[in-house]
């Protein structure tokens, strides 16, 4: 059977995983769930997910949601397929996943926020809470001093190489630099190196074509 991802093109979770897939160089179905007309809070959709959020995924009778753990589940069982994301040198691996945890633990509370406000209630024609956006720059502006001390040190988050702790960021950055937030990624240099970098990979372009067909 064939791939599938529930998903909608809006959601930055269901971006995440069809990057992942994308650097893999699998084909998948993409199943496109109405998130107006409140699809993901319904069955059929809750049968994959009974939180009712988007992603959900198919691998033949396996059956997942969580974008982080979809990621996961596809670098390692097509490890030998396009890039490497992850590593069997356990060392090197345990600083990928601690930089995976301060992505889903630091990074994304403050620019999913920040993407919700800036990036997608103005395309749905809801209003915009500044105080909400200041609050949450402010956080990110926090997040990203510490990135930019990293990247001093290391090409990428996880080390030397482009692995899933760079990858889950792409969604909600490239929501973000189209909005006042890009000053927060620009004014800081490594960071700013880091985000031309991992855009500009192959696969992520393909996400972003992909994103735009209808």
């Amino acid at each position: 059977m064939a791939i599938k991802v529930h998903g909608n093109k809006m959601s930055t979770a269901t971006m995440r995983v069809v990057a992942c897939l994308m650097e893999k160089g699998l084909d998948f179905q993409f199943v496109d769930i109405d998130m107006g007309a409140d699809q993901h809070k319904q069955e059929p959709f809750l049968s994959l997910n009974p939180f009712g959020q988007v992603p959900a995924f198919e691998d033949g009778d396996l059956k997942l949601f969580e974008s982080r753990a979809i990621t996961q589940y596809i670098a390692y069982t097509c490890a030998n397929k396009g890039s490497q994301l992850v590593c069997e040198d356990p060392k090197k691996m345990s600083t990928v996943s601690m930089w995976i945890e301060v992505e889903n633990h630091h990074f994304d509370p403050a620019a999913s926020a920040l993407t919700w406000e800036l990036g997608i209630k103005p395309v749905i024609g809801m209003a915009t809470n500044d105080t909400i956006v200041e609050q949450n720059k402010e956080r990110l502006s926090k997040v990203l001093d510490v990135y930019e001390n990293r990247l001093i040190r290391s090409k990428y988050l996880g080390g030397d190489w482009f692995s899933l702790a760079d990858l889950h960021h792409l969604p909600n950055m490239h929501c973000l630099i189209g909005t006042q937030v890009k000053t927060l990624f620009e004014s800081r240099p490594n960071v700013s190196a880091w985000y031309a970098d991992i855009s500009s990979r192959p696969a992520w372009l393909k996400t972003v074509e992909w994103l735009k067909e209808t």
